[in-house]
């Protein structure tokens, strides 16, 4: 097998991929950049994923595979050792798949149209006010989130898995750790464990300061 390449920006969702692709222990590569700055690296990344957007991880036989929790699923078939996911018959992994889909269906969407509000609300009062909305019900999911789950010692209870590594990164994200410490502090303990293991110390100085 030939490397793994992944396109990645600092602290972005790429390193919930770059993080599953060290403890998979599969061959790869990071390749840094600024995702959202027009030049000749965000050129050769439009070329490979239309809509811009890292991680975009390009396989050995030269495809691109783009959305996070897709490619979780590809390392996880290669790897399934890792552990990144619970076995079929694994009485964890429907709760596995289930949250899977919430942190990316239900999650992410806060920031596709947070982030950039004025792009969809059309002017900037409005925009602040869809900056504000998503925002607040960021953290009415998180709250729902950690309610529903053991999260202790892991998101699953005793068993460790890639929901883990969303919680680790995304916790950096907004509202951020001093939120998630006072209102979600099962969260807040899960980050600090993911950030402590020894498999994925280069990940962490490559993406946070």
């Amino acid at each position: 097998m030939t490397k793994y390449h992944l396109i990645a920006s600092k602290a972005c969702g790429s390193m919930i991929v770059e993080a599953a692709l060290a403890l998979a222990k599969l061959p790869h590569e990071v390749e840094m950049i600024p995702y959202v700055e027009p030049g000749s690296q965000r050129d050769r990344l439009l070329a490979l994923n239309p809509l811009g957007q890292v991680p975009t991880l390009v396989l050995p036989d030269g495809r691109a595979m783009t959305e996070s929790a897709a490619i979780i699923l590809h390392i996880a078939d290669m790897a399934p050792q890792a552990g990144l996911i619970p076995a079929a018959k694994d009485p964890a992994r429907p709760m596995f798949l289930r949250w899977l889909e919430f942190i990316v269906a239900a999650i992410y969407p806060t920031f596709s149209y947070g982030d950039d509000p004025k792009r969809w609300a059309g002017d900037e009062a409005a925009g602040k006010h869809l900056r504000k909305a998503t925002d607040e019900h960021r953290k009415e999911l998180w709250r729902y989130f950690a309610a529903q789950n053991p999260c202790k010692p892991w998101v699953l209870g005793a068993t460790f898995s890639a929901l883990d590594l969303y919680v680790a990164v995304m916790n950096m994200w907004r509202p951020g750790p001093a939120w998630f410490k006072k209102e979600c502090p099962a969260l807040s303990e899960i980050a600090g464990r993911v950030a402590k293991l020894d498999a994925l110390g280069v990940v962490w100085a490559r993406n946070v300061d």
